[in-house]
């Protein structure tokens, strides 16, 4: 079965009339419907200079546009695009909607003004079959001038990966339904609280961060009644008491990586009802007058202890801070607790696996954390793999092969995952010309790798960074919006740009920072040829010394991180010969 008898009623400056004349579906039968003001001069309702568009389904698309061409923030909308297909259902219709309104958000070229009433990732029958067929729906809209940019364009893109219209998994939205049930419950006592969402990589923490953020303002400015779907997941949370008890809510996000933080910002100058200056860092929030209601802090084990910062400016910042917050500078403090004083309730996301620096939120501060959280109920773990596509194992396969239990075997131990490129290069050149060719075929592949070259291009844009027999790379010419950036694909990207981020393809270089110590038979660090000073320093405020175990730590996170970006597939080059020996029995060698 293949769906194919695609209709499409497309009217200018529409003039509704009777539509049942035109199409007897166009009054009983399931469709979807765009509407937009794309002739329109007027910057749109929002006012931020795009045009506007909304995204719907009904059994009546004649009463439905009637409704939205009488209400106040759509009538400006006045282009109509009806698709009408015979085999079409509810579940179908649904299914589409959710995808349009994803993909118009990743465009980037209008405002979606449509709200998170709960897009979830539901299955139904022949729904592959029906899916074949988007993309013929898209590229018909994007004929009409409703899409500007091709699909591959889109799901490439920050504004689509970062979009708060996301599908979400059964624990995606299991977690989100527990969140608000939770928030509303303390928001009714006046109650303080702080849930933990825990993930590994890949499992949607950011995603489901933005979409909470969408989700309560958009439950705070309530549906126009005709939006509201009880077929929904969250619908049952859209009603006027829930909207009065968090109208004037104060809610942020704080993102401490300055690259993945700028990359939200843009999202959300594009996303009626969310701000930029709601997406902050702690030093934010730590200097902001008003307290917050609920803040929502994405990798929060990046949250940073009292520790030599980047600059002396936050050096006196973190000073000035616990001296506002707590009377005194207490050095015991971190950003943790400036989070906890500065919030009533706080939405903590984290994995305790990603600290990659010794000024991170200690081990044990982030144990704590869980264990609280699961002794309150305030617990939601994320479980299903989103971003690799490999299978839930893969992840932990990698943390377990460079972990402090190495896997113990010969060659018969290789791992591999069926539909995943996931290969050992034994020639860096060979390796570069596979990441460009797989840019080149499916885009957003890049070159990664760890710390283990000093940064000689920051002060000297002529000279290499990393030089390995013979082939030369520059390091991340930008810290902001990397992989986006034109010399991206020619330079390597380290672990603060690309921490958050998804590729297709990564190309992973592990430096001589970890090394194979044959007699000890474990991985080692080599210090000397590790090069993130803020990654090995000691700290001199709490009197903390960092050992070479420490270290360690540190590094394998790193590697485990640059690892897990790839979602069709990662490709691994090893700069110590014995270290690369030793994969060999854990990733399959390249025969390119």
């Amino acid at each position: 079965m293949t769906p194919s008898d695609i209709r499409w009623v497309g009217f200018n400056n529409v003039e509704i009339t009777d539509w049942a004349a035109l199409d007897h579906r166009n009054t009983n039968w399931p469709i979807v419907y765009v509407l937009d003001n794309a002739d329109s001069s007027a910057s749109g309702a929002t006012g931020r200079g795009l045009k506007d568009v909304y995204v719907g389904e009904s059994r009546n698309a004649e009463a439905r546009i009637r409704q939205h061409l009488a209400s106040a923030d759509k009538q400006h909308l006045r282009n109509v695009h009806v698709v009408v297909d015979s085999t079409f259902n509810k579940s179908v219709c649904l299914d589409l909607e959710s995808y349009l309104i994803r993909m118009l958000a990743g465009d980037g070229a209008c405002q979606v003004l449509n709200r998170n009433g709960g897009i979830v990732d539901a299955d139904y029958f022949n729904r592959e079959l029906y899916r074949e067929t988007f993309s013929e729906i898209f590229e018909r809209l994007r004929g009409e001038g409703v899409f500007t940019r091709s699909i591959p364009e889109i799901e490439n893109s920050d504004l689509f990966k970062l979009s708060p219209f996301k599908e979400l998994t059964h624990d995606q939205a299991v977690a989100v339904e527990g969140i608000l049930e939770g928030i509303f419950e303390n928001l009714k006592a006046d109650a303080h609280s702080t849930i933990v969402i825990q993930g590994d990589p890949g499992t949607g923490k950011t995603v489901v961060a933005i979409y909470l953020l969408k989700l309560i303002v958009d439950i705070a400015s309530g549906p126009p009644a005709e939006e509201l779907d009880s077929d929904s997941m969250f619908s049952e949370f859209f009603v006027q008491e829930n909207a009065s008890l968090i109208t004037r809510l104060r809610i942020g996000l704080v993102v401490p990586q300055q690259s993945l933080r700028e990359s939200i910002r843009k999202v959300f100058k594009k996303t009626p009802g969310l701000r930029p200056e709601m997406v902050m860092t702690a030093f934010d929030v730590g200097v902001a007058d008003e307290q917050f209601d609920l803040l929502i802090v994405d990798e929060s084990h990046r949250l940073n202890q009292r520790a030599n910062q980047a600059s002396g400016v936050q050096n006196k910042k973190f000073h000035e801070i616990n001296e506002k917050l707590f009377g005194e500078d207490d050095t015991t403090k971190t950003q943790l607790d400036w989070i906890r004083a500065k919030s009533k309730n706080q939405i903590l996301l984290l994995d305790a696996a990603q600290s990659v620096r010794p000024a991170d939120l200690p081990h044990e501060v982030l144990q704590d954390l869980v264990a609280e959280a699961k002794g309150a109920n305030r617990h939601h773990p994320l479980n299903s793999q989103m971003r690799v596509r490999a299978g839930s194992d893969y992840v932990g396969y990698i943390r377990r092969i460079l972990g402090p239990s190495e896997v113990k075997g010969g060659p018969t131990l290789v791992g591999t995952f069926d539909g995943y490129d996931f290969r050992l290069f034994d020639n860096i050149a060979d390796m570069r010309t596979a990441v460009i060719r797989r840019d080149e075929e499916a885009g957003l592949s890049r070159l990664l790798g760890g710390y283990a070259w000093p940064w000689k291009s920051k002060g000297n844009k002529a000279a290499y960074d990393i030089v390995i027999d013979g082939t030369q790379f520059r390091w991340n010419s930008t810290l902001t919006d990397w992989i986006a950036s034109p010399k991206s694909r020619d330079e390597v990207g380290s672990i603060h740009t690309v921490q958050g981020y998804d590729l297709n393809y990564a190309g992973v270089i592990i430096g001589s920072d970890l090394r194979y110590d044959v007699d000890a038979q474990r991985i080692v660090v080599n210090r000397a040829s590790y090069f993130d000073k803020k990654g090995k320093e000691n700290n001199a405020v709490l009197g903390k010394t960092y050992t070479d175990d420490d270290l360690l730590r540190f590094v394998r996170n790193i590697y485990a991180v640059l690892l897990t970006r790839g979602i069709r597939g990662t490709y691994v080059y090893v700069c110590d010969p014995a270290l690369r020996d030793y994969l060999r029995a854990f990733i399959p060698v390249t025969s390119e």
